[in-house]
């Protein structure tokens, strides 16, 4: 049975996601078992389907961020397996990286997923950032406008082949002839298109053409002024504005004082966070994490993805759960 999905539909609070780990940022170095890995996943993922969390987030990277040999997880086989083992929770990439795959075939993917998770899914997808993935697995990087023209064309690609009967495109890179998908997927009127970035002249202005969503990785003060800037083009282009889910990414560590949750924000968080997320980020004591959480939602953000100091740990997950996810 297809089903409306509810990234566009109006929130009067808030809602919570978790930034899974993949492997990406050395997660799994502690893990000499690729199996007890993969478990320790599931358990995180089913305790997040059970407190209420709305969705799952897998970034999508073939190697990790410093070079290392430790494990990284596939994304796409990763959420297909997880949305099995889950009922309620949504799952989505943050995000799947255009330059990995041709996007039709994304496309296809995405549909199929989409059933495998009762329409569940939330497809992200970004121009790709990481030059050492692309060279280590023979794909070509390019210039930054290439990637963001690429992208372009692979987001109308996409489009197409989940509402079209026979898709067509032509354009610099990608080309579709006659194209039959079926099936396109559960949710209507099509799976929501996740664009991420904060990007003011070439990302923002995708979202407006063509997002049902966008995600951010920025502070509350910053976002505000993203979000004007995306209701700007959204001005432009004819776009409700208010039809785009306005999401946000955030690390959390949550300790006893400030001082010893900024004591455990780590290094690595410079790849992924601008700026320092011990300012901003709900890191902190409880009360701290509680205001910090305010002042994302009074920015404007619909729906906040969490990355906790521990990825691995369930136990962070149930505490934020019982502190915070009605």
């Amino acid at each position: 049975m297809a089903r409306d999905h509810p990234v566009l539909r109006g929130r009067a609070t808030m809602k919570y996601s978790i930034f899974l780990p993949s492997g990406f940022a050395r997660e799994f170095a502690r893990f000499a078992d690729p199996i007890e890995a993969f478990t320790r996943l599931v358990d995180i993922s089913v305790v997040a389907d059970d407190a209420g969390f709305h969705a799952l987030y897998a970034p999508d990277h073939l190697t990790t961020v410093q070079p290392s040999f430790d494990m990284v997880f596939e994304a796409w086989t990763m959420l297909a397996a997880l949305a099995r083992e889950t009922v309620n929770v949504r799952i989505g990439h943050l995000v799947t990286a255009n330059g990995y795959r041709n996007p039709a075939l994304q496309a296809k993917m995405a549909s199929t997923l989409d059933v495998v998770s009762g329409g569940r899914l939330t497809f992200g997808i970004g121009a790709g950032w990481l030059e050492k993935d692309h060279a280590q697995y023979g794909y070509e990087f390019g210039t930054g406008p290439e990637r963001a023209r690429r992208l372009r064309e692979a987001v109308q690609v996409i489009l197409a082949l989940w509402t079209e009967r026979q898709a067509g495109f032509e354009g610099e890179f990608y080309r579709l002839r006659d194209a039959v998908n079926e099936p396109k997927g559960v949710q209507l009127p099509s799976i929501p298109l996740m664009i991420a970035g904060n990007g003011e002249k070439v990302t923002l202005r995708l979202v407006a053409q063509y997002g049902s969503a966008c995600n951010l990785v920025t502070s509350p003060e910053v976002a505000v002024h993203k979000f004007g800037v995306l209701r700007r083009h959204c001005d432009d282009a004819g776009r409700d504005y208010d039809s785009i889910s306005r999401t946000a990414t955030t690390l959390c560590i949550i300790q006893d004082t400030d001082a010893a949750a900024r004591a455990l924000v780590p290094p690595s968080s410079k790849f992924v966070f601008p700026d320092d997320p011990g300012v901003y980020g709900l890191v902190g004591s409880a009360d701290t994490v509680k205001r910090r959480l305010a002042a994302y939602e009074e920015a404007g953000v619909q729906e906040l993805i969490v990355y906790f100091e521990d990825p691995t740990s369930i136990a962070q997950v149930e505490e934020f759960a019982r502190l915070f996810v009605s």
